[in-house]
């Protein structure tokens, strides 16, 4: 890597540490808002972190921000991988984690619309079952009982499943199932996931990415009681 593209790629982590920055002359103040210093996650994630169902980094702006903090403490922790995601955090304190989540739960923008899909009827309606019905036999819930009826997550920390390109629900999914990403136990994601057979990731995955969002696809608000033996979005 060249000395020119080391010296962008520290400006920019300086920057989302809060590092301050070198003003262009005595008279103009240094930015220092969170937008600024979050320049390093829209890299990935996009303007604002709303990122495109068209890719694999997933959306954060409009995500509960209990569920935002738990991920990044996962990722500094060690709970799930990702070189570039840990190289971030790994040096950022619990309580600016809090921040950079409640910066981007607060963020209320527009959803893109699905992507067209030519898949198959029965396999559409084999995902539709199981997000909404789930599959008694095998002892699997549905996913609405956890991430919500419309599907856009539940307050506290529950997120929405819908607006996520395929690839990044495929590949998270494969991650529980292959005990590369976990939670606090109880770990309930994993254990959902190891039920689950690859005709079942590709049917949920394919049904979640082809669902339009609901016209307030914000987090629906927290329950009277939340679902028991799950740590994965509830701590």
């Amino acid at each position: 890597m060249s000395f020119r593209r080391l010296s962008a790629l520290a400006a920019v982590c300086l920057a989302f540490v809060g590092a301050p920055a070198l003003a262009a002359s005595p008279t103009v103040p240094p930015r220092d808002t969170m937008a600024q210093r979050m320049q390093a996650c829209v890299v990935c994630h996009g303007e604002e972190g709303r990122a495109t169902n068209d890719g694999y980094f997933p959306r954060i702006a409009g995500k509960p921000a209990g569920y935002l903090y738990n991920q990044l403490l996962n990722f500094r922790d060690g709970r799930r991988i990702s070189p570039t995601m840990t190289t971030l955090v790994e040096h950022l304190s619990d309580t600016y984690l809090r921040e950079i989540a409640d910066y981007f739960a607060a963020l209320e923008l527009p959803y893109p619309p699905p992507r067209p899909t030519d898949a198959p009827a029965a396999l559409l309606a084999r995902g539709a079952a199981l997000v909404v019905h789930g599959d008694a036999r095998r002892e699997l819930p549905a996913c609405s009982e956890c991430h919500g009826s419309r599907m856009t997550g539940v307050m506290p920390a529950v997120p929405g499943l819908l607006g996520l390109p395929q690839d990044y629900l495929a590949a998270q999914l494969g991650a529980w199932r292959s005990g590369a990403r976990r939670a606090h136990a109880p770990d309930c994601m994993g254990a959902i996931a190891q039920r689950l057979d690859a005709a079942d990731v590709v049917a949920v995955t394919t049904w979640l990415a082809a669902q339009a969002l609901p016209v307030d696809p914000m987090p629906a608000p927290a329950p009277s009681t939340l679902p028991p033996d799950c740590g994965s979005g509830f701590e």
